[in-house]
């Protein structure tokens, strides 16, 4: 049988998803492993003991300065920035892709627009975002709004562009002016690619937020481990990362579910 035609089974898929992460976990553990009988005061490739030590002063221990769950706030803190950003995200980037997928005049204008904001590196403007919106809440949240917006509105432009002109005639036909047509026949579409395209950006999102809060802040995931780099804190900074990766694929999964159940019509709804 040719291998594209193979499929695993419900327990062979089970054991090639755990496969590559109980590869990489041996490999870790044996390399601390090594390091660490080596030199017991090794800080590049800590044990498991140590993080966990670490992680229950971090999220179990009151900060003897502030008497706060350093861990929890942290988390807090950087969820709240994430969720706020990508909500003004996708509203925006929801009605752009909407009147440029939709309209052709409007196309003409903010296609090119888009296309071109697209490319701007978010990084590279975060010095201007500090000096225009503050050090404080605005411009963090502002640094993953500018850069996922214009992916997105292109990317929800796409969409509208696609959906067969039979369709939008007919409904014309049977008296749809403008804005029905917008809300009764675009609008399910695009929200349906919306929260695909939620899922795809999740990484850039979680980029942009570490980035700015490793650069001016006073609390968040990113602040935190980047405070702690210069001690060679790995024992935290490991946690933190497995951390916000967690909280990624628990957002997507999120997305995910919330796809499935609202649009299971949508093609890719198995995704």
């Amino acid at each position: 049988m040719r291998q594209i035609n193979r499929h695993p089974t419900s327990g062979m898929r089970l054991m090639l998803v755990m496969l590559p992460f109980v590869l990489l976990l041996a490999a870790y553990f044996f390399g601390s492993a090594v390091r660490l009988d080596a030199n017991p005061h090794d800080k590049l490739l800590p044990g498991l003991q140590q993080m966990l030590d670490a992680l229950s002063r971090m999220a179990f221990t009151p900060d003897k300065r502030s008497g706060e769950y350093l861990f929890w706030v942290d988390t807090l803190v950087s969820l709240a920035r994430l969720l706020v950003g990508l909500a003004i995200a996708s509203l925006i980037g929801l009605c752009i892709g909407i009147t440029s997928g939709v309209f052709p005049m409007w196309r003409a204008s903010l296609s090119p627009l888009m296309t071109v904001l697209s490319m701007i590196p978010p990084l590279a403007i975060l010095p201007v975002l500090f000096i225009v919106f503050g050090l404080d809440e605005l411009s963090k949240v502002m640094l993953i709004v500018i850069g996922i917006t214009p992916m997105l509105a292109r990317d929800l432009e796409h969409r509208a562009c696609e959906i067969p002109q039979e369709i939008l005639i007919k409904a014309q036909t049977l008296g749809a002016n403008s804005w029905t047509l917008v809300l009764r026949v675009v609008l399910p579409q695009l929200l349906s690619r919306l929260l695909t395209s939620l899922r795809l950006l999740l990484g850039s999102a979680w980029l942009f937020l570490i980035s700015a809060e490793a650069i001016s802040s006073t609390a968040g995931l990113g602040y935190r481990i980047f405070l702690v780099r210069r001690y060679m804190a790995m024992d935290v900074i490991i946690p933190y990362v497995l951390w916000i990766t967690l909280l990624a694929w628990l957002m997507d999964l999120a997305l995910r579910q919330l796809h499935k159940r609202c649009f299971p019509w949508a093609e890719g709804g198995k995704a």
